[in-house]
């Protein structure tokens, strides 16, 4: 079964790819079907209703069931900011190093302990037929007072797990506790039953 993703982050291809092989899923953008899906303005006040909108919007393009996610950064104590604005909080969309400057400057000061936050992942797939499977993954960790490890992307190198950022572990390591890789999962179940 071919399955459309809607993004460009190559990264993000690579992640679904890795977990959703074994059902025999193959992954392609829009790029390989030589076409160019419309940039869905994210207007959603929640990464559910996000990910609805550029799913839906990329099968209703391609003819074909695709998956869209929206994740991002929450942290408790800037009451769930940066949130779904997490790719565009310093005001220029996608550059990981000004976002991550902006939270370590709104976070000065703050002790470790009201550091906490979580990585969100809302994937959604919609289907030419009118099915859509929806579904969140979530991962605890704690801000870090500078960045750490040069992997990953967007807030990677300061969201510690244990002693580690998400910028210091292997692609592997990551997929089993990620945001992305739970929702992706829960998803990877869905789908099975589906097809």
């Amino acid at each position: 079964m071919k399955i459309l993703i809607a993004t460009h982050n190559k990264k993000k291809k690579a992640e679904l790819e890795r977990i959703l092989l074994p059902l025999g899923i193959e992954i392609v953008t829009d790029t390989d079907l030589g076409i160019e899906l419309t940039d869905v303005e994210e207007t959603g006040t929640t990464f559910e209703e996000n990910s609805l909108l550029k799913a839906q919007s990329g099968c209703d393009e391609s003819g074909l069931p695709c998956i869209a996610d929206d994740s991002g950064l929450a942290v408790d104590y800037l009451d769930g900011a940066p949130g779904v604005y997490s790719a565009r909080y310093s005001g220029e969309h996608g550059n990981d190093e000004k976002n991550i400057d902006k939270l370590l400057k709104e976070l000065e000061g703050v002790p470790n302990e009201k550091r906490t936050a979580r990585f969100v992942c809302c994937a959604t797939c919609v289907f030419p037929d009118g099915r859509k499977i929806q579904v969140r993954g979530e991962c605890e960790g704690i801000i870090a007072f500078e960045r750490h490890g040069n992997g990953g992307f967007g807030y990677d190198p300061v969201f510690m797990v244990g002693e580690r950022s998400f910028g210091e572990f292997t692609s592997e390591e990551k997929d089993k506790i990620s945001h992305r890789g739970n929702a992706l999962r829960k998803l990877a179940d869905a789908l099975e039953k589906e097809i």
